[in-house]
């Protein structure tokens, strides 16, 4: 009866194995979810969701849930890590989702982060999510997972327990067609701006550059971000010393960096993300 059901709204999905109901509401911690317009049509022919007919539009959502202390960290001040993530898809327009696909990490193990980001780094239409993922004793990582909750690809854990890393980009820096994600490796300790490669469903090591920062303990938010400006992307961030203002440009394999001007509080590193 209860695959009937969900038949009869539209939201069963096969290729599970077995059905949940239709439900309103949605998932994660207030403010710690992304979403973003899908249309279910891969790239070539087919669908994502076998449950919707081509072209429909979508919306996908992921979020963390299950706040916990057992890291005891606190890097992000207030802001409490997360045991779990959940993502689901739901029709535009329509509260209903489908059956959540969810991460709950175990013991030792923490989404140490503020939001998932969503971004489709393999061109197939449909976003991955990207998180900061922390264990007990090797620190933090950034990892990605798919759609279904599986974990894709992970950069390596940073080394050491308590040691945190904050993202800045997931996008095309240097126009090759491919995904790179940024991240300021320790951004209180050892300010390095690193950067991988998605390809082939693995992440490839870039490059590095040093002297770059865009958090400080206990603020509950990353400051800076990326710019596309005439054709150009780069990333904002600030120098190791919180003076000044700089901007990241990913050429041919290596970072290379300007000045933007003095540092005057995070609000100057969002204002820079903007073209001039």
């Amino acid at each position: 009866m209860r695959a009937l059901a969900a038949v009869a709204l539209g939201l069963l999905l096969p290729a599970v194995g077995w059905a949940c109901e239709a439900r309103t509401g949605g998932h994660g911690l207030p403010g710690r979810v992304a979403e973003a317009e899908v249309v279910n049509t891969k790239p070539g022919g087919g669908v994502h969701e076998g449950w919707l007919p081509r072209g429909a539009r979508l919306v996908m959502h992921a979020g963390f849930l299950q706040e916990t202390d057992e890291y005891g960290h606190g890097v992000l001040g207030d802001l409490r890590d997360a045991k779990a993530l959940t993502i689901h898809l739901r029709i535009l327009g329509d509260s209903r989702i489908t059956c959540p696909a969810e991460v709950i990490l175990p013991q030792g193990e923490v989404f140490e982060d503020i939001a998932p980001r969503l971004a489709d780094l393999d061109g197939d239409g449909l976003p991955e999510i990207v998180v900061v993922q922390s264990n007990a004793r090797k620190g933090a990582r950034l990892a990605v997972y798919d759609r279904r909750a599986r974990l894709v690809a992970a950069t390596p854990n940073i080394g050491q327990r308590h040691r945190w890393l904050a993202p800045v980009a997931v996008a095309d820096l240097d126009g090759d067609g491919h995904v790179e994600l940024a991240y300021v490796d320790r951004p209180h300790l050892a300010k390095r701006l690193r950067v991988w490669r998605f390809r082939g469903g693995k992440l490839e090591h870039v490059a590095d550059g040093e002297g770059f920062t865009n958090h400080r303990i206990g603020w509950d938010f990353i400051a800076g971000g990326v710019r596309r400006c005439g054709g150009t992307t780069e990333i904002i961030t600030a120098n190791s010393d919180w003076t000044r203002n700089v901007a990241a440009r990913l050429t041919s394999g290596r970072i290379a960096r300007r000045d933007l001007g003095p540092y005057s509080g995070p609000k100057s590193l969002d204002a820079a993300t903007n073209c001039p």
